[in-house]
């Protein structure tokens, strides 16, 4: 087999602008929604130059996919079965919310993919996510059989803080139209969900 070629700078940098194009109009307008012409005008190439760095549509949406999965399990793997219980699994909420604040677009690009049964990267959430938070799940089980944290179910607590998160970025315009266009959500709900999960958390 060929090993493939390091890319020069340049080429570096268009395959960088062709992914923010794609994220761009992907997430605007969905995978259907979406066209190979858009993405071009959109990174300023032709379209036969696109095509030389990603040969379907399809192929830059499964790359941006697998970039972005891969970013949305960096705050599970951190979770350190070192650590005390509550401040690591509110760090998680943290690291979460971050992730919805600095990546909007992304998460929902990610949302509308699971929406549509996931179709192209169905394998690596029965494979590599499911395999990361199992393992997390168990070192959340171990914490609440030491009775250091309440006993919950680990893969729904997971699932919560999940969608609890997630929610500021994919409903974003509900957030916004709720209160106001220019007021910034993120503190606030930073605030309330360290109250609430610290509440559920807590052995009493």
């Amino acid at each position: 087999m060929t090993k493939a070629q390091p890319q020069t700078r340049i080429q570096k940098k268009n395959t960088r602008a062709i992914l923010e194009a794609a994220l761009e109009v992907f997430s605007a307008n969905g995978y259907r929604g979406a066209t190979v012409d858009m993405i071009a005008t959109k990174a300023g190439l032709s379209k036969p130059n696109l095509l030389y760095y990603f040969g379907s549509k399809e192929a830059m949406y499964t790359a941006l996919l697998e970039e972005l999965l891969d970013a949305w399990l960096d705050p599970l793997r951190a979770l350190d079965a070192q650590g005390e219980p509550l401040p690591e699994l509110l760090a998680y909420v943290n690291r979460k919310l971050d992730l919805a604040r600095d990546f909007p677009r992304e998460s929902r690009l990610f949302a509308n993919e699971i929406i549509h049964g996931a179709p192209r990267i169905l394998a690596v959430l029965k494979s590599d996510l499911k395999v990361l938070v199992d393992e997390k799940a168990a070192v959340i089980a171990h914490w609440s059989a030491q009775g250091r944290i309440e006993c919950l179910d680990p893969h729904h607590l997971i699932f919560s803080i999940w969608s609890m998160t997630q929610h500021y970025a994919d409903f974003d315009v509900q957030v916004h139209a709720i209160l106001g266009a220019d007021h910034d959500p993120y503190p606030d709900a930073r605030q309330y969900l360290e109250t609430l999960f610290t509440r559920i958390l807590r052995k009493n």
